[in-house]
């Protein structure tokens, strides 16, 4: 377990936590009795670790700035076991900007340098906006050490997943962005385009799909397939090397898959239907969809460990009021049953601001996030009170209505360990290296 510990430490980190203007700070009253230090001193460390284990992220990095120890305990062994053990959970989201599907703006910013020679050289500094449900607080968050030439495909257990953008073999790098911690997967061995990508990190194993076209033109005809790898702890592990066909006749557009259970699910088109990826089996099946051909904007999503489908129904000739609705596929795997459906008073008022541009969904423990497309309207669904509320703009983006202020969203759990990503230390097949691009 420490070797899995050092080797996920990078020897510095990077991160900016800038709380958002709905960041609530909790204002000492107490008077200095209840804070007298003859008392306090005296605390056991194990109890203040313990203590520093369950704050939220924005509040452990402010509790690094306190003392020497507090500072140290990133790089703690037994801190990071002990953190790993008793941390809660917490449901976050991680968004990006983008201009389109297949174009992610994650880096809006960009530095200037001058070299030695007077040549002039741009970097992209990719910069993400962290979102707490919780709290209904925003935060930014910068990603120094990711390449140019990459965007954010996939996010699971504190790791997000990105693709390099070229066509050909695509490359695949881990990253924390809380630590600012980078690793490194082999390439894929087939040639493609604009693949969909699933993840999913365990406490022991990492699992990595990458479905699509197999051909790096736009224009040719595509021979959708899959490929897997997956590394654990037990010492097994597959470097791309298990592939397999999708069902035929289908319509799979670029985006990230969702993950539930041992699947990656994602949505088929024309018509509508979902694709399931039985990832021990390495095989594909195809669900039907509930209402498929009234569907409009459908987006999988996970939330409290079951797959949800969220789409806008419209009936029109059926004389049955337009809707948006939520699905919930039950044990057996084909069946949906309908567990939701926004108020008709909001739907009417989320109507008329989306405009028919569509809305992306992504889902994290109790909430559902919904994201006009075109905007930075969204709206949060709490599955467990039932309740509905508009989602603040993010202050550190300009809200001029344009395309660039677009979100695009991940499921993301903070973390400040990832001891899994040492696991792929143990790779000895070589591969190219980013560490000249990040060093």
């Amino acid at each position: 377990m420490e070797g899995a510990f050092s080797n996920s430490m990078p020897s510095h980190f990077s991160y900016t936590f800038t709380p958002g203007t709905s960041s609530a700070y909790v204002t000492d009253t107490v008077t200095n009795t209840w804070m007298d230090t003859r008392i306090w001193s005296k605390l056991p460390q194990s109890l203040i670790d313990r203590v520093i284990a369950f704050l939220p992220p924005p509040a452990f990095f402010r509790a690094r700035c306190v003392c020497k120890r507090w500072y140290s305990l990133l790089f703690s062994n037994n801190f990071l076991e002990l953190y790993i053990q008793i941390s809660p959970r917490r449901h976050w989201f991680l968004f990006f900007k983008h201009k389109s599907l297949k174009s992610y703006i994650c880096g809006n910013n960009s530095n200037t340098t001058r070299g030695s020679g007077g040549q002039t050289s741009t970097t992209n500094i990719f910069e993400g906006y962290l979102f707490d449900p919780y709290d209904i607080a925003w935060y930014r968050i910068s990603f120094p050490m990711v390449p140019s030439g990459f965007s954010p495909a996939a996010a699971s257990g504190g790791l997000i997943c990105w693709v390099s953008d070229e066509a050909g073999a695509k490359s695949i790098i881990l990253c924390n962005p809380l630590i600012g911690s980078l690793s490194q997967l082999p390439p894929t061995l087939r040639p493609r385009l604009f693949p969909s990508t699933g993840l999913k990190v365990g406490p022991s194993s990492i699992d990595v799909a990458v479905a699509g076209d197999d051909l790096i033109s736009p224009y040719a005809v595509k021979n959708l397939s899959t490929e897997s790898f997956h590394i654990d702890a037990g010492g097994f592990y597959s470097l791309w090397g298990t592939t397999s066909s999708l069902p035929r006749l289908c319509s799979l557009e670029s985006g990230q898959m969702v993950c539930v259970d041992d699947r990656f699910y994602c949505m088929n088109y024309n018509p509508f239907s979902v694709l399931a990826y039985e990832i021990a089996a390495n095989s594909w099946c195809k669900i039907q969809a509930p209402m498929r051909r009234f569907l409009r904007s459908p987006s999988l999503v996970e939330s409290m460990e079951k797959l949800i489908l969220v789409a806008a129904v419209e009936k029109s000739k059926l004389n049955v009021p337009k809707s948006l609705r939520l699905w919930s596929l039950q044990a057996c795997g084909t069946t949906w049953v309908e567990i939701e459906r926004m108020p008709q008073q909001l739907y009417q008022q989320f109507e008329e601001l989306e405009a028919g541009h569509g809305f992306d969904c992504v889902g994290h423990g109790e909430f559902i996030a919904i994201i006009i497309r075109g905007s930075d309207k969204a709206l949060l669904f709490d599955i467990l009170r039932k309740a509905w509320q508009w989602i603040p703009p993010c202050p550190y983006m300009n809200h001029g209505g344009g395309g660039d202020d677009e979100l695009h969203g991940f499921a993301y759990e903070p973390t400040v360990t990832t001891p899994v990503t040492g696991l792929l230390d143990q790779l000895t097949i070589p591969f190219q290296s980013f560490s000249g691009l990040i060093g």
